[in-house]
């Protein structure tokens, strides 16, 4: 039937239905998926029979004789419907899976801002309104499926008779005519199997659908329930999913690519099957064309629209994978198997804008390291059959082991010289590479390159475009690292990035990895000390220090900083240059157990991680990157302990809040640990360090209100930054699973600096530089911050000198205690300690 293209695509349907269409409301029913296995298309163009102008041939003579005797059977076959729905009717299910429809719906996690980090489910679904289709969506699934559901009444006869014809004429079933109305029946209430009692109960419940429900409600439940691949169902999900928008948000081009999917889920995937999904696509933006639903302009230009399909490792706007798995098993250790089908919505602290830029500096910081220390040769190698589809077949059968990574894509070397190298991607496009892109795998080109490093045809290798999108040869890191970032007035967490991938490794570093903190542990002992009468101009002698051995045979520990002892300094210059003898003769001048005891309970680090010994004053214990930030946010908010949270609401389905986050505040409702003097002086020490000291690399981003401390540990296995703005604490952190040295060469400096700058350009993007107030109690004199009850003269400790040689009962091994000078190593994570860290952020919950 021909339209005009004008014409709208909905008719109001007639008087005689229902008349409720505005004031229906979809609810709930069970999952069904929706697989089209008659679709009433045909891909390929009609044979022509006969020439034009001339006499029908005998074959489409008896075609149509055909055709005649079918179109009989159809009217003999329209009173049998007939006759059923009198027996049969009384004998249909309650049409309740429609009227309450109650689908399945995931978990979601959200950011603060409403960003969605992830889904849970067994289905993918995001039920949309029918007035909150686009038409062009409306449009393309009509012109494919049933183009004229909105004149027919359920079973669409001149359909029948349609395809019956196009049957006969082609030999063979080559078309199908089941409704969108028979669909819905067919998938809520029937079996797939393909018997003539099937598709008459199929028929009748559609005629009883079509009595119960308006065209738009019929329309707008297959839209949300029919599977679309990927664990998506409903055409919101498959938008989500397939190009990371909302549905209202498609094109014609891309609305046509999903309308393709019906009929073969997997066949015309768009991320595994690229070109067929293409194919179908046009076919169906031809059929809106002919059909008048779109203008020969609109069909030219969504021809050439290129669609950019997200891959299954990216299907989100922001890369919160780290914190969406948070949640999943905080939500499931509340509501378990409940989790994935009740519809809870998670609302997080975390900032959209601050993730990703998280993200983007964890992998920037590690990639830069990678680039400091060499090419290792390619991930692997396939054999190269001549080119064709074999090829492609075995190109894509590689790619299957080494998925792409984030903006790491997986390539086959197709060809190789000196000076440039082609390959293959996942769908088969294929680029050129060479001049700055082939330098950090140049030795791999020569010809004396060993057999692992060299690069040759078949090689997989690893790719990403840098900043001119020109593409670079790189390689998928050994090396881990992560990010957190608090809000030190509350503890919400605004940034986690627990690893360079969540697909690569599920490993959360931020809460799981315990590690030695180095030298960033160094203002906790610092702050213990302030409360023993020093002060940032107490003087302490760097100079060397040596413990005898306990007994005879024994190890002596001969503590040692990077650079060479400078003499007597005062504590502020110290702690600006990390000098490890001054650091431990201050934990000595104190006492290892009152430091103990103000570490943890101060700032709550874990006493069984926190040792009593020496090697304390160099961070030998070991803590988490979270557990760094939440001590960090003391000094950053003025001397109050808050506990980081995640969670700031859950609501269920019906957007009903079932939890909201009653965090506590400093100044307000939490416990003040420090007093306020210290956190301020700590405060300018820090500034200190951050400006003029190790921490240095902080004034690239022109503020004057940043504090912070670099940290490496022994044999530099670890390397660290945490630092912060009155508003925001973030901790950075490199090393390897099994820790090993990063290099000589490297330091927190170089290695987790770079990373917390790099975020921090984004995250204090606008935000005004804040300075702490100074506190009553405190005094300046000749420049120097002194406590005003602890003066020179008056209570100050004006230096210390402590020098193990001189006290015969202090031994190494008094000093280091059972875990040696290289201190605490990183234990196994255990179920214990998982369940812990789920509790750490339930503790905010009503």
């Amino acid at each position: 039937m021909r339209r005009p293209s004008d014409m709208p695509i909905i008719k109001r349907p007639p008087s005689s239905r229902a008349t409720n269409e505005h004031h229906y409301s979809l609810r709930r029913s069970p999952a069904g998926a929706y697989y089209t296995d008659d679709d009433d298309d045909d891909e390929r163009a009609p044979r022509r029979t006969g020439r034009d102008g001339g006499s029908r041939t005998f074959g489409s003579r008896v075609a149509l004789w055909f055709a005649g005797l079918f179109a009989t059977l159809l009217v003999v076959g329209a009173l049998i419907v007939g006759y059923a729905l009198v027996v049969m009717g009384p004998q249909l299910p309650s049409l309740d899976a429609l009227t309450n429809y109650q689908p399945k719906v995931p978990l979601r996690v959200y950011s603060a801002d409403h960003v969605l980090l992830g889904e849970f489910g067994e289905e993918r679904r995001s039920l949309v309104r029918f007035a909150d289709i686009p038409d062009v969506m409306k449009k393309a699934v009509l012109a494919i499926e049933d183009y004229r559901f909105y004149e027919h009444g359920g079973v669409d006869f001149v359909g029948i008779l349609r395809a019956g014809v196009a049957d006969l004429l082609h030999g063979g079933a080559r078309q199908g005519a089941s409704t969108i109305t028979m669909q819905v029946a067919r998938n809520f209430f029937l079996s797939s199997e393909k018997t003539y009692t099937r598709k008459i109960y199929e028929m009748l419940l559609a005629y009883k659908i079509e009595k119960a429900l308006t065209k738009d409600q019929i329309l707008e439940l297959y839209m949300n329930q029919i599977y679309l691949g990927q664990r998506a169902y409903g055409f919101a999900a498959a938008a989500r999913v397939y190009f990371g928008k909302d549905l209202k948000d498609v094109t014609l081009a891309e609305a046509a690519m999903l309308a393709g999917l019906p009929k073969a889920p997997s066949a015309y995937n768009p991320v595994v099957n690229p070109k067929r999904a293409k194919v179908r696509q046009e076919y169906i933006l031809k059929r809106m064309l002919e059909i008048g639903y779109i203008t020969q302009q609109q069909y030219d230009q969504a021809v050439k629209e290129e669609i950019h399909v997200r891959t299954p490792g990216n299907q989100y706007a922001v890369h919160g994978e780290y914190v969406a798995e948070m949640v999943r098993q905080m939500m499931y250790a509340q509501y378990k198997d409940e989790t994935y089908t009740r519809g809870l919505t998670v609302t997080t602290t975390i900032n959209a804008a601050d993730q990703e830029a998280a993200y983007q500096a964890v992998r920037r910081g590690i990639m830069d390291y990678e680039r400091r220390h060499g090419y290792r040769g390619p991930e692997g190698f396939v054999a190269l059959p001549p080119a064709g589809d074999e090829r492609d077949e075995a190109i894509d059968d590689a790619f299957a082991d080494h998925p792409d990574n984030g903006d790491l894509q997986s390539a086959v070397v197709l060809a190789v010289s000196p000076t440039a190298v082609d390959v293959q991607f996942v769908g088969g496009a294929t680029a050129t590479i060479n001049g700055a892109g082939l330098r950090f795998a140049a030795g791999a080109l020569s010809a004396r390159a060993s057999a692992t490093l060299k690069i040759k045809p078949g090689s997989i290798v690893r790719v990403m475009k840098d900043a001119r999108s020109a593409w670079q040869i790189v390689q998928l890191p050994q090396v881990e690292g992560a990010l957190v970032a608090v809000a030190p007035q509350d503890g919400a967490i605004r940034s986690l990035v627990g690893g360079f991938d969540f697909n690569k490794s599920k490993f959360n570093h931020v809460t799981q990895a315990w590690r030695q903190p180095g030298s960033s542990f160094k203002p906790f002992i610092y702050s213990a000390s302030l409360e023993k009468g020093l002060g940032p101009a107490t003087i302490i002698n760097d100079a060397p220090l040596y413990f005898p051995p306990s007994v005879p045979g024994g190890q002596p520990w001969e503590p040692k900083d990077d650079d060479q002892p400078d003499g007597p300094m005062p504590m502020r210059t110290a702690l600006q240059r990390s000098k490890n003898l001054v650091s431990i003769r201050i934990l000595a001048s104190i006492g290892t157990s009152y430091a103990q005891d103000y570490v943890t309970q101060r700032f709550g680090f874990d006493p069984a991680k926190t040792p009593p010994y020496l090697p304390m004053a160099l961070g030998a214990g070991l803590v988490t990157p979270l557990q760094l930030a939440a001590g960090y946010a003391v000094f950053a908010n003025g001397g109050f302990k808050v506990d980081p949270y995640l969670i700031a609401e859950v609501d269920d389905a019906r957007g009903q809040a079932l939890q909201k986050a009653q965090p506590v505040v400093a100044g307000a409702s939490a416990t003040r640990t420090i007093d306020a003097r210290n956190a301020y002086v700590m405060n300018s020490l820090l500034h200190t360090v951050a400006t003029a000291g190790t921490g240095a690399g902080t004034n690239a981003l022109g503020r004057g209100d940043l504090q912070g401390k670099t940290g490496t540990t022994n044999e530099a296995k670890d390397g660290w930054f945490a630092g912060y703005q009155q508003s925001l604490v973030a901790v950075a952190w490199m090393g390897f699973d099994q820790p090993k040295s990063l290099g000589s060469r490297e330091f927190g400096a170089q290695l987790a600096l770079p990373i917390w700058v790099n975020y921090m350009r984004t995250a204090l993007n606008g935000v005004p530089e804040q300075q702490m107030a100074m506190p009553d109690g405190l005094t300046t004199i000749d420049g120097e911050l002194y406590y005003a009850d602890r003066t020179p003269g008056a209570g100050f400790v004006a230096s210390v000198d402590f020098n193990p040689a001189a006290s015969p009962t202090v031994s190494a091994n008094d000093a280091l205690g059972s875990a040696g000078a290289a201190g605490l190593t990183p234990p196994p994570v255990t179920p214990e300690e998982k369940r812990q860290i789920i509790d750490m952020f339930e503790g905010n919950k009503p």
